[in-house]
């Protein structure tokens, strides 16, 4: 019998295997939980497509929605939100899937607090936007 199993190896222990990517450690987790966390990365990546959209949107189309500097300005920081929010997605997936293959809690996540803040504030914006320039 062997004191030392895979079973008694923290998350950390069993992720520093020389040689063994990530995602060939612990234990592979039932194929539903896998599906519904790729589910999840793929809404965020349609969020963040639709982020990108607007900003394209903006800068072509709405000529009327104060100054070409303004449109541009606003342009590059809906481009630059949408970005990241694909980046910080995978790392999201990335860690969820980490998390359960070693049975541990899932984290937590600063995606979802960022997102409302920043949707919110754009709306604000947005609403300003158009009441002051129509």
């Amino acid at each position: 019998m062997n004191l030392h199993s895979r079973a008694f190896e923290t998350p950390v222990e069993m992720s520093k295997k020389k040689g063994q990517k990530w995602w060939e450690t612990g234990t592979r987790p039932d194929y539903r939980f896998s599906l519904a966390n790729e589910r999840t990365f793929l809404a965020w990546i349609r969020t963040s497509l639709a982020i990108v959209a607007g900003a394209i949107g903006i800068d072509q189309f709405a000529s009327h929605l104060g100054s070409a500097q303004l449109r541009l300005i606003l342009s590059i920081i809906l481009l630059l939100v949408g970005g990241m929010l694909g980046g910080v997605a995978y790392t999201r997936w990335a860690r969820a899937e980490r998390a359960m293959r070693h049975q541990a809690d899932l984290p937590l996540s600063f995606l979802l607090p960022f997102l409302a803040l920043f949707t919110a504030l754009l709306s604000v914006g947005l609403a300003w936007l158009i009441i002051a320039f129509d």
